[in-house]
């Protein structure tokens, strides 16, 4: 799996789904788009298309989110359509424990947004 890209996925910020974001951690919406919906528009765009890929065999009843990262160029805008695309860089399994490496790159316009990295713990067998 390592080196897979997935295609791109186009998501709107739409500003109530941000609002309710930022009030359900405590944020002031006032203050435009959370850090942390990142999570929603990077790597909730991107991640679904490698848990349902049936070639990447991943276990979801196994899996432990372990590590996410983000970087950002710049916060994106209420209104604005980003789109993200992810790949894995890494697929590797070690004492029947595998260890997936995910990355998406969002842009906005063709310029970059933000840059997600998540690691992904699928169990062995019981």
């Amino acid at each position: 799996m390592t080196g897979r890209v997935y295609p791109p996925v186009e998501f709107r910020i739409e500003p109530a789904h941000v609002e309710a974001f930022a009030r359900a951690l405590g944020a002031d919406p006032a203050d435009g788009v959370p850090p942390t919906y990142a999570a929603v528009y990077a790597l909730g765009t991107t991640a679904r298309q490698l848990f349902e890929d049936p070639v990447a065999r991943v276990d979801f009843a196994r899996l432990l989110h372990r590590e996410q990262e983000f970087e950002w160029q710049r916060q994106p805008e209420l209104g604005e359509t980003v789109t993200a695309q992810g790949r894995v860089t890494s697929d590797v399994e070690r004492r029947g424990i595998r260890l997936i490496a995910f990355e998406s790159s969002v842009t906005a316009g063709g310029l970059g947004l933000c840059r997600s990295r998540a690691v992904f713990v699928i169990g062995g067998a019981p």
